[in-house]
């Protein structure tokens, strides 16, 4: 794997390069930076590679950073989560959901209380939104209208990627209404199913799926939108009034480095999360406000509109209790409604 040495002014074609080359590269007996060069191995979901790179260069401008490389592989959460597991060296780990952590952490790579403090290891948030084609051809306003005859729905595959459980929970949750009528939220979530023409294995994938013409939404993160806007992409998208809330985690490895644990703490620090929040992740205190000028989102003055019913994993019992009802690969219900469409 090709390390990212130096500080800001590399092409975003340099940086894509290097890290099709450490992807192809990556492997070892586990993590551990290297004491001498001072090297940090992150392995990410695939939609955060931007913010970390910004944040490594942002890192490398302090005290701690200084002399400090990083290698980066990127991918689905899941994926990325068993590649650990089975071997693949890391010293950070800043994946889509809690569980892939844990799962990291189980097989004693991660120390267990690694999700103990005040913020539960989550370094980055965003919400659930509707990407649409530019110009809204299809006049989509919000979740009622992906159900209808012909609409063409892309998300990503929950088999793979953490984005897709959040997509899917976003799609059920939406339409349990005050009652939590969870016949209508599963009628609702059935139809959705029926609409999507293509399961990706990552929030980028799917993305780049929906960019070269499949489909008519994106179900995708917000920062997700903001940053394909960003890039030159031509979509828009709606935040939706009932939405859910994403929260992604990081955790250094028990074998990681001073650096590695360094670039943690800077990452939620005041200045990581102020680069996280240019990048589209809204800031994990809750306080959107905070943060300005940030191009590809709706209004850049104001990138994170209030929402009006934000939905947590917490309120459906914490993820394994999700898990278990909706994403168990026998009995779960989006399982079920996948077999039942054919899907």
């Amino acid at each position: 794997m090709s390390a990212r040495p130096g500080r800001s002014g590399r092409t975003l074609m340099a940086i894509a390069a290097a890290a099709a080359v450490g992807l192809a590269g990556c492997g070892g007996d586990g993590g551990g930076a290297d004491a001498e060069s001072k090297t940090v191995d992150i392995v990410g979901f695939a939609v955060i590679k931007s913010a970390y790179d910004a944040l490594g260069d942002g890192f490398q401008e302090t005290p701690a950073g200084d002399g400090v490389t990083f290698k980066g592989s990127y991918g689905a959460s899941g994926a990325q989560s068993r590649a650990v597991i089975a071997g693949q060296k890391a010293d950070l780990v800043a994946l889509s959901l809690t569980p892939d952590v844990d799962n990291i952490a189980k097989a004693g790579k991660i120390d267990p209380s690694w999700s103990s403090g005040a913020d539960k290891g989550i370094v980055s948030s965003s919400v659930v939104v509707i990407a649409v084609r530019k110009g809204n051809p299809e006049n989509i306003q919000g979740w009622a209208d992906l159900v209808k005859p012909g609409i063409g729905i892309v998300t990503p595959d929950p088999g793979t990627s953490g984005s897709a459980k959040w997509n899917l929970l976003g799609a059920y949750t939406q339409a349990l209404g005050p009652a939590k009528d969870k016949a209508a939220a599963e009628s609702y979530l059935r139809g959705f199913i029926k609409n999507v023409v293509s399961w990706n294995d990552s929030g980028r994938t799917a993305t780049d799926a929906f960019v070269k013409g499949t489909g008519d939404v994106l179900i995708s993160y917000e920062n997700e939108a903001i940053a394909a806007r960003a890039a030159g992409v031509e979509l828009d998208y709606v935040v939706p009034d009932t939405t859910f809330l994403i929260e992604n985690p990081a955790a250094v490895l028990k074998d990681a480095g001073p650096s590695a644990k360094e670039f943690l703490t800077y990452i939620r620090s005041d200045a990581g999360q102020k680069i996280l929040g240019g990048k589209g992740f809204r800031p994990i205190d809750g306080s959107p406000g905070t943060v300005t000028g940030v191009e590809g989102a709706n209004d850049p003055a104001k990138p994170f509109p209030a929402v009006t019913n934000l939905v947590t994993v917490a309120d459906l019992g914490g993820w394994s209790a999700v898990n278990d009802t909706f994403f168990d690969k026998e009995n779960g219900l989006v399982t079920k409604l996948r077999n039942a469409s054919g899907a």
